[in-house]
């Protein structure tokens, strides 16, 4: 255990800027603080498969971890939620759970710790409660549980297919954690009582082959995102084996592995047969000329701690030629400046990992609460630049249903009283093959109600289907 060190370089504040950099020494919380946990070693804290059987999983757990700390009014909170407005269960793995409430972890009065909670960004999408969501709106009227249509696009089980040269493999349907915010909730994780689920429904082993064999039959793509779910909870042979025959394909020059794991399960990609495995898996990747990069999933810089850079450092050292960031820009997370930067700068400095991108959340139920403007994601990508290198400025993008990620000042037209953008594209998905409109017609995204003048929410009052 890593006692609460931090070391930083005093930031300039005679030189008016808005931002004010801090070098800061990366600090794994003391777990001990927990009740629950209060006699676990360091040598359980690294173990894989201890964090794996510790996760919380249901109120009878966050109870057992949390003893006195936390009033009964946060229980009944988020019971409401689970019932009534949740599209994820609940799998928050012990490292992410270590992360909240870090600044308040010496005191012992109910009513602190329980604002404090309430409070933290991290808890704000791992553990979200009724009382986070609105109540006006909810959910917009144009939510759907698929949001990005992704599976519209597949062309195997899985495989989705939207960009010319790029797919998306969803291996598998499962995580080590449950983010609340999860664009993939109509398929990833357990069912709610307010989203069932949608099942994969062949073998995993005859899945894998139907991707590969589209892939061997399709040479204009070259980019392969293998993802889920969560890599990390694939067991490593059957990845390994799915990798070792994606990049027998001539056509596949770039593979992305996208693990959540890496910030909320370090300790699964610090496995020394995994590292091993890795480094078999980029030795073929140089002899072949294919990129190979960990692409994951932190959006708070209390997440990015000693374990996490040690993780990511493990994969670059087994060959990884890059591990990227892709964060998620959330109200009472990060959707402000100095947060974000506060993250980019934890990433690079402390963990070697690239800031890369920061999608706004996606229209999907129940996260009108998190989602921010077009408006607004323009004006905090404004405010980003120039602190970070060029190459670790991260883009803000919309994923715009039936069209892709988008950088947020690509708009094509903006009615912002009733918060409705216009986007094109340049590209046919798997779906328009023959559609003579694909690349002449506009596509819409709708910004959350809340955030427009009176004017555009009466409008949306009364057009709501």
């Amino acid at each position: 255990m890593v006692e609460n060190m931090t070391a930083t370089i005093e930031p300039t504040t005679r030189d008016g800027q808005p931002y004010a950099y801090q070098r800061v020494e990366l600090v794994e919380p003391d777990w001990t603080r927990f009740p629950g946990w209060a006699d676990v070693t360091e040598e359980q804290w690294r173990d894989v498969q201890w964090q794996r059987v510790n996760c919380i999983k249901n109120v009878r757990q966050l109870r057992a971890l949390m003893g006195d700390l936390l009033e009964e009014r946060f229980y009944a909170d988020l019971e409401k939620d689970m019932a009534e407005r949740a599209t994820m269960s609940m799998l928050v793995p012990p490292q992410m759970m270590n992360t909240m409430v870090v600044s308040t972890s010496s005191t012992t009065d109910p009513g602190e710790f329980t604002d404090a909670f309430y409070a933290d960004p991290i808890r704000h999408y791992m553990i979200p409660v009724f009382s986070d969501r609105r109540t006006d709106w909810p959910s917009h009227p144009q939510a759907s549980r698929d949001s990005l249509h992704e599976h519209d696009m597949w062309v195997a089980e899985g495989l989705t297919h939207r960009y010319p040269t790029k797919v998306l493999a969803e291996l598998l349907s499962t995580c080590p954690q449950y983010c609340g915010h999860c664009t993939r909730m109509d398929l990833v994780g357990n069912s709610t009582p307010v989203i069932d689920k949608l099942k994969l429904t062949g073998k995993p082993v005859d899945r894998h082959e139907a991707m590969l064999d589209y892939l061997r039959n399709t040479p204009q793509v070259r980019d392969v995102v293998v993802s889920g779910g969560d890599v990390a909870n694939l067991p490593w042979p059957r990845l390994e084996d799915f990798l070792t025959k994606l990049m027998e394909i001539d056509n596949i020059r770039d593979i992305r592995l996208a693990t959540k794991g890496l910030i909320g399960l370090p300790q699964h990609w610090l496995q020394e047969p995994l590292l091993e495995g890795m480094n078999r898996v980029t030795t073929i990747a140089r002899e072949r000329g294919v990129s190979l990069a960990v692409h994951t999933h932190a959006n708070h810089a209390n997440s990015v701690t000693p374990l996490v850079a040690e993780a990511a450092k493990a994969l670059m050292a087994a060959g990884v030629r890059d591990v990227r960031n892709q964060g998620v820009l959330l109200a009472g997370v990060n959707a402000d400046t100095h947060s974000l930067l506060d993250l980019c700068f934890r990433l690079l400095d402390g963990a070697q990992i690239m800031p890369y991108y920061f999608y706004m959340c996606d229209m999907i139920p129940f996260s009108e609460h998190w989602r921010v403007s077009v408006a607004d994601a323009q004006r905090m990508q404004h405010d980003l630049m120039g602190y970070l290198p060029g190459f670790a400025t991260p883009r803000i993008v919309c994923d715009v249903p039936f069209v892709g990620k988008r950088w947020v000042h690509q708009v094509a037209d903006y009615d912002t009283e009733r918060g409705i953008s216009y986007w094109t594209k340049n590209y046919r998905t798997s779906i328009e093959a023959s559609d003579p409109e694909a690349l002449t017609r506009t596509y819409e995204y709708y910004d959350p109600i809340h955030t427009l003048p009176e004017s555009g929410q009466e409008w949306w009052r009364t057009h709501a289907e």
